[in-house]
């Protein structure tokens, strides 16, 4: 068993010619510009994150200061990260072998078609983009916990209780997504993504902000086309990048400020940069192995799940050490750890908050985590003098194949055998309730739907990439394992890991499309790209065989479609209408073309324009206080409060407590009535009409819902 054979040349000379296209040939442009284009997104947002950590510890989070510090680390490690990236072209299509003599050189036309697809989308997904501003789940929290360090530059964010005057034992502090603790307000997620895009409040304001959602999943896609191209072959990129960017999930997440793109960069190009390595040269393969090593790591601080995706690479890095690359698996393993550094510092001194009301789910992690660390070291001192023990026989790799149809099979009769329940809380369990009313399904607050998660996978992207995915994988396993695709051996773990466990428990309301982005950093794109390497594989057998052309490009060809109709179907909704001249006419009726949390810009700045700039705003309704109260906070730039004790006398009391502190008292709330009852006249500032995501259980999303938010104000 090998971790990584080196599928190129050993001799560096050697190695160069290969990547080069071979002595006298001309060096493979495209592969090479393909390749870097492909990680570069990663590189940067590396940069970014190191950079802004430590400037947002220290309260000095300032566009000044990111610049100064951001800049010159991505030019060093754009510089010293692509120097090494080797050209693609020393993986063909079928991972093991050489590239035929003709086939060596990467196609421009996979650079053209890979880049239209990443436009394409990127464009797409402008259009329809949400302005999800006010807090419902979390692309808006996000944007909050964004908008706050872009213009305060520091965590956490204060209550201003002088602003009320004595009366604030009365008054709270809290919202959805952000807790009151002490003297503080604490924002509930990691802050990775709200680093990224305080950038684009900085270049432009909210709209930029919002805008910058469609740009992650357009560089997402892109640093997926990348990997692609490594594992399967150039050839295939453009494919894999379509498959995944039609994808109803990816368009979700892409569409509003979702963390699951920034993790996709992160996740995928690191990936690519570990690959990368084992092809790399000299100290370049170090280089790139660190670099590789990081990335992985970074996606701690920007999703707190990122440590279970990120978990297979521990045993892999005692694969390296027991096998033929060490070379690799000190740097490798040193950019994880300071990776991981970064993301438990966040955790640990700026979201603690949120790591405790998840704890339940973040002691077993650990606990796995420890458990892993502890099994790997101790494999690695018990095999250093004697290396990987050599196979024999194949009953091993041949286990390893059927196990992949065997995981099929169990998830694939789950739901008949397993109805999932949890308990919750009862808030959760009301709106769980409520979705089953809207579906008229039997209604139990406890189900969680864990036993059809496969049907979500095959819902977005259809059985047949399921198939073809699951066949890859066997196949791959069996290579892996008799050390025949090296290059395969991480992403394999990887992709098979985070399936397995995603599947068995999604840990997620599990309304679509919002379940739906579980699937986004790693289950969708693993499936995606085995099934493309199965297509591949499937016609390379046939070609190697000496079969006509027609026949070996049939199959790929049938492959392709099997990949993209599917998920065309679901995105857009196909369905047959009793129209047409044969009384039959394809429909789309679904989410491709819907535009949801729109005018929300509009609606916020509006309010904000009504409240008066040296009011303290206290809201006596408590969604309405769930929902703004950190959006009038941050975005109006007054302090504001909640109270929950209705009482005449404790309203005026506050009153006059904020007009003591030199402020002028305004009352907020969701509904006129709410107001008049404090004997002041009220008027409305703010009157959303939008849509917003539907809520359905067992079946894809193919509508989106109505939305209506009303916010009155009057002035005691």
């Amino acid at each position: 068993m090998s971790a990584g054979a080196r599928t190129v040349p050993a001799d560096p000379a050697a190695a160069g010619a290969a990547a080069d296209g071979g002595a006298g040939e001309p060096a493979d442009v495209a592969g090479r510009l393909l390749a870097r284009l492909t990680v570069l997104p990663a590189l940067l947002a590396v940069a970014w994150l190191l950079a802004g950590l430590p400037l947002l510890f220290l309260g000095l989070f300032t566009p000044l200061l990111m610049l100064v510090i951001s800049v010159p680390l991505a030019v060093v490690l754009v510089i010293f990260g692509l120097r090494w990236i080797p050209a693609l072209s020393a993986t063909g299509p079928l991972l093991g072998r050489q590239p035929e003599p003709g086939r060596a050189r990467t196609p421009w036309w996979t650079v053209a078609g890979v880049l239209a697809v990443v436009i394409a989308f990127g464009v797409d997904q402008m259009i329809y983009h949400s302005q999800d501003l006010i807090i419902f789940r979390d692309p808006a929290s996000y944007i909050q916990f964004g908008n706050w360090i872009a213009h305060h530059h520091s965590l956490p964010i204060p209550q201003d209780r002088a602003a009320f005057g004595g009366t604030h034992h009365v008054l709270s502090f809290h919202s959805f997504a952000f807790y009151q603790v002490g003297q503080s307000v604490v924002p509930q997620f990691m802050a990775g993504l709200p680093m990224i895009l305080a950038g684009g409040f900085w270049l432009g304001g909210v709209s930029s902000a919002v805008a910058l959602g469609p740009v992650l999943g357009a560089l997402a896609v892109l640093t997926f086309a990348g990997l692609a191209a490594r594992l399967v072959g150039p050839r295939w990129a453009p494919l894999a990048a379509l498959v995944l960017a039609v994808s109803l999930p990816e368009q979700f997440t892409s569409r509003a400020t979702y963390s699951e793109p920034v993790v996709q960069i992160l996740f995928l190009g690191g990936l690519c940069l570990v690959v990368d390595s084992l092809r790399a040269d000299g100290i370049g393969t170090r280089v790139v192995a660190a670099l590789g090593g990081l990335t992985l790591g970074l996606t701690l601080l920007v999703r707190i799940d990122g440590a279970s995706d990120m978990l297979p690479v521990i045993p892999y890095i005692g694969l390296l050490l027991v096998g033929r690359h060490r070379r690799q698996a000190l740097p490798l393993l040193g950019g994880l750890v300071v990776g991981v550094i970064y993301g438990t510092a966040d955790g640990v001194l700026l979201t603690k908050p949120y790591l405790e009301s998840i704890r339940t789910s973040l002691i077993p992690l650990a606990l796995v985590v420890a458990l892993v660390v502890v099994g790997t070291a101790a494999g690695v001192l018990a095999l250093r003098h004697r290396g990987l023990p050599e196979l024999r026989g194949n009953w091993l790799p041949n286990a390893a194949a059927a196990a992949a149809f065997v995981v099929l099979a169990g998830f694939t009769i789950r739901p008949y055998v397993q109805t999932v329940h949890a308990k919750m809380t009862k808030t959760t369990e009301s709106v769980i309730a409520g979705f089953q009313r809207t579906d008229h399904l039997p209604v139990d607050g406890t189900r969680l739907y864990d036993e059809i998660s496969l049907h979500w996978v095959f819902w977005y992207i259809g059985v047949p990439a399921v198939l073809l995915g699951t066949l890859g994988a066997a196949v791959l396993a069996r290579r892996c394992l008799q050390g025949r695709a090296p290059t395969w051996t991480l992403p394999l773990m990887t992709f098979a890991w985070a399936i397995v466990v995603t599947l068995y428990r999604p840990a997620i309301t599990p309304d679509q499309p919002w379940a739906s982005r579980r699937l986004v950093p790693a289950v969708l794109p693993g499936f995606i790209l085995l099934a493309v390497w199965a297509s591949s594989w499937l016609a390379g057998w046939l070609r190697q065989r000496g079969t006509r052309r027609v026949a070996w490009a049939g199959v790929a060809l049938v492959g392709a479609a099997a990949l993209v109709i599917p998920t065309v179907i679901t995105t857009f909704g196909i369905v047959r209408s009793g129209k047409g001249p044969l009384g039959l006419e394809p429909v789309a009726v679904g989410l491709a073309g819907k535009t949801t949390f729109g005018g929300e810009i509009a609606a916020v700045s509006g309010m904000c324009a009504a409240i008066p700039a040296d009011a303290s705003v206290v809201i006596v309704t408590g969604p309405t206080a769930d929902h703004m109260a950190e959006v009038i906070r941050g975005m109006c730039n007054v302090p504001v409060a909640r109270l929950g004790d209705h009482r005449r006398s404790v309203v005026q009391a506050v009153e006059s407590g904020i007009r003591q502190a030199g402020r002028r008292p305004v009352l907020l709330a969701g509904t006129r009535l709410a107001l008049i009852r404090y004997g002041s006249p009220a008027r409305q500032i703010m009157k959303l009409r939008s849509t917003q995501d539907t809520h359905t259980l067992t079946t894809p999303p193919k509508t989106t819902d109505e939305l209506k938010f009303n916010v009155w104000m009057s002035e005691p």
